[in-house]
């Protein structure tokens, strides 16, 4: 169905949630929506939509408080799970974006009906084994239909996949590729939400799982079935020392923006090198501080990861943190901000560092814009025709790397 012949550009699914929210706030902010009776106006036409109307009503007279336009926004009633709700939803929109988790629960008929219908669409989980499974068991229909299947268009996995990518463009302009980039997170604040919480316990209550095991461990899980592997084995699991003396601990986030961005460079053809190596941590300084760091942060990481084994000591665990629907303050979220160093070497031997960083807590603040502009961009920008379960760096590129900066993010070359 052509875009034209769409009723939406763009659908918002879970804009009652948390993240929802702060995603349809910021679409408003833009001032994108639709036009209220002025023609003039009507740029992206996109809808609010979700199982409760009466919740969706209530976001929509608050989005209103801050754009009297936008109490013309369209509702659309729909359960995630309903796969004849979502075959409804794909078929009136250009693309869909959600923030449904966990996804593994949730996320199924909505992937479904986008390959079937060929229909863009974009999340921001960061639930490795169900990407895996998407890949499985809808790729090769979203090629042939020209369906857009993004994941990871949040803090896990924009920083990540468009950081090496803008090394890997930069280098490429003079002839040269990649040899290695090691991604670190030299500062972050911010706070956790429920929703995040949900799908952490999700995936772990799901270790049992053989198939889930395996996702976890094979750091090219996400790469084409018979694509050859390179030479990354294990992600970082304690303390360990950069060539240049400074100390790392585990990231929480690298098991899945690791095999995001080697998913990138298998789908680009290896443009990065069949031999590129990539891993991420947290930096935590050099000398006997730095250590010290290191060790705490990669004791308290292995502690949790313990407690929430078991189904008691988990359950525990869950009453103090957030529930679904819960997360930072606003006052937390702008104070929160991030600064990622992706120091990597060429194959010519040239050192260089990719800097991309946020002013906003990067769990919520910045991943509202992160996932706002990858669904602007795929509803309103002219990117290659290529469907199938993808990458943000693959599908969106630097023409997504464009409209985060002009949104205020730092994507630069050092």
């Amino acid at each position: 169905m052509a875009a034209r012949d769409k009723d939406f550009d763009l659908v918002l699914l879970g804009a009652t949630g948390f993240t929802g929210q702060l995603v349809a706030e910021y679409l408003v902010r833009k001032r994108i929506g639709h036009d209220g009776g002025d023609p003039g106006r009507a740029r992206v036409r996109w809808a609010l939509a979700g199982r409760s109307r009466d919740k969706l009503e209530r976001v929509r007279r608050a989005l209103a408080a801050l754009d009297p336009t936008a109490a013309h926004l369209p509702i659309v009633v729909a359960d995630s799970l309903d796969r004849a709700a979502m075959d409804d939803v794909a078929r009136r929109a250009r693309l869909v974006c959600t923030t449904v988790g966990p996804y593994a629960t949730y996320g199924d008929p909505l992937v479904a009906a986008c390959a079937e219908a060929g229909a863009a669409y974009c999340d921001l989980t960061g639930e490795t084994p169900w990407i895996r499974r998407t890949i499985d068991r809808w790729h090769d229909r979203a090629v042939a239909t020209g369906a857009r299947i993004v994941s990871c268009c949040g803090f896990d996995s924009i920083p990540s996949d468009l950081g090496v990518l803008m090394l890997h463009q930069h280098l490429a302009s003079a002839g040269d590729r990649l040899a290695y980039a090691h991604y670190r997170v030299v500062r972050a604040a911010g706070g956790i939400s429920g929703g995040t919480v949900a799908s952490m316990m999700n995936l772990i209550e799901n270790m049992g799982d053989p198939e889930v095991r395996r996702a976890l461990a094979d750091p090219y899980v996400l790469d084409p079935s018979g694509s050859p592997r390179g030479a990354d084995r294990t992600d970082s699991m304690g303390p360990r020392r950069d060539d240049d003396g400074r100390w790392t601990a585990p990231f929480v986030m690298a098991g899945v923006n690791t095999r995001v961005v080697r998913r990138s460079n298998a789908l680009l053809n290896h443009a990065y090198g069949r031999d590129f190596r990539y891993d991420e941590a947290v930096d935590t300084g050099a000398g006997l501080l730095g250590l010290g760091k290191a060790l705490g942060a990669s004791a308290a990481m292995a502690a949790v990861g313990a407690v929430a084994m078991l189904p008691p000591s988990r359950e525990l665990l869950a009453r103090f943190l957030p529930a679904p629907g819960e997360g930072p303050s606003r006052e937390k979220r702008e104070r929160g901000h991030f600064q990622i160093e992706i120091r990597a070497k060429s194959a010519s031997g040239k050192r260089l560092v990719g800097i991309v960083g946020g002013d906003l807590d990067p769990g919520y603040g910045q991943t509202a814009v992160m996932l706002g502009e990858a669904a602007l961009c795929l509803a309103q920008d002219d990117l290659p025709a290529r469907g199938g379960v993808l990458t943000p760096a693959v599908t969106m590129g630097m023409t997504l790397v464009e409209r985060l900066r002009a949104a205020g993010m730092t994507f630069r070359v050092a």
